[in-house]
């Protein structure tokens, strides 16, 4: 069993974080979002995995990745120099897949659910394909799947203007070789691309083995600001543990689950978990608040802060209004301001200065 990881395209929804960077590589918890799918994927057992990367970010990913050592897994990339469809990227990806059965992950999605149960279901019932669903209040934005009360799918459209149900398609797919003779007589779609929806009713129409599952739990597909954020909630919420590995000052007050990283430097604040801080920063005079991500190397002086995910290098400084459901990217800097709303909210990308006024 093999795995496919989508991790190329633009990551417009994310701009202006993704002008200079991958979507895949945003953090969640101070991880990033990639490497969720990477160790969901190894928990499952498969260990040999194909990362689909893209000429402007595919460098950074696999700098920042690696060859899966870290991970317990075999990572091969595969270059896709241009984002023609779901499909498509499974075509390219042939050669690594060769006939072996596999699992196709978009590297922006996040989920609860352990993959083991999904996978023994696909393996013990011989199926050419099980697609994992969740009901969803905007279907037109996604795939939509029409299925009966055995979990057969009856049918697959992607982003119907007129969506026959409320079952979208969640960014994961098992498949048995039988998904590239789909995918070669599959014509580009309206959007022109190679729709992954489309390879998959071919196999229906084919009789071939489609079923059908819902997750049991939550799914988000990060690739917007409020999903970044409602992730990062999440799995701060689900998985943080307290851990302090550095200097807090004795006038500092920590609260609930806080994990602090190495040299990172606490003085005359306060932090009110759930907050993962990274290493080597240096936080003075700042109010901490729950569900804020803080990654390395920050500086935070005379800020109050909550429910916000700041990326490595950034800097704040003199800012005396809360700062809510924001997202700073790295290196940013946001200097003083002399005005004093009650709160402000943020997302900025890469190398960005702000100056209040």
């Amino acid at each position: 069993m093999k795995a496919l990881i989508l991790s190329g395209g633009k990551g417009t929804r994310l701009r202006p974080l993704t002008y200079t960077g991958a979507k895949q590589l945003v953090p969640v918890a101070n991880k990033p979002i990639l490497w969720y799918g990477i160790e969901a994927l190894v928990s499952a057992g498969i260990t040999d995995i194909g990362i689909i990367i893209s000429p402007e970010t595919g460098t950074e990913i696999e700098k920042k990745t690696g060859d899966g050592s870290y991970f317990g897994a075999n990572i091969t990339y595969i270059r896709q120099d241009s984002p023609d469809g779901l499909a498509h990227a499974v075509k390219i990806a042939q050669p690594f897949l060769g006939d072996s059965p596999f699992v196709m992950y978009l590297g922006d999605n996040l989920i609860a659910d352990d993959l083991e149960q999904y996978l023994q279901e696909f393996v013990e019932k011989k199926l050419d394909a099980l697609i994992l669903l969740r009901k969803v209040s905007n279907p037109s934005a996604f795939g939509v799947a029409t299925v009966n009360e055995k979990g057969e799918v009856l049918a697959l459209v992607e982003k119907p203007k007129n969506p026959q149900s409320n079952l979208a398609l969640v960014g994961i797919y098992f498949f048995s070789s039988l998904i590239h003779n789909a995918i070669a007589n599959l014509k580009p779609s309206a959007r022109g691309e190679l729709e992954i929806t489309d390879a998959i009713q071919s196999l229906l129409e084919d009789k071939k083995l489609v079923s059908a599952r819902q997750l049991k739990n939550w799914w988000l597909d990060t690739g917007k600001k409020d999903d970044l954020l409602e992730a990062n909630r999440i799995i701060l919420d689900t998985d943080l543990e307290s851990e302090n590995l550095g200097i807090i000052e004795e006038n500092s007050q920590i609260i609930g689950r806080v994990k602090i990283g190495k040299n990172t430097q606490i003085i005359n604040s306060t932090i009110r978990g759930p907050v993962i801080i990274g290493e080597n920063c240096f936080l003075e005079n700042c109010f901490i608040g729950p569900y804020s991500s803080i990654a390395d190397n920050v500086k935070l002086s005379e800020t109050d802060l909550e429910h916000s995910v700041i990326l490595e290098s950034a800097e704040v400084v003199g800012i005396h209004q809360r700062i809510v459901d924001s997202v700073i990217g790295q290196r940013a800097k946001i200097h003083p301001a002399l005005k004093r709303p009650k709160a402000v909210s943020f997302m900025i990308g890469d190398d960005s200065q702000i100056e209040l006024i």
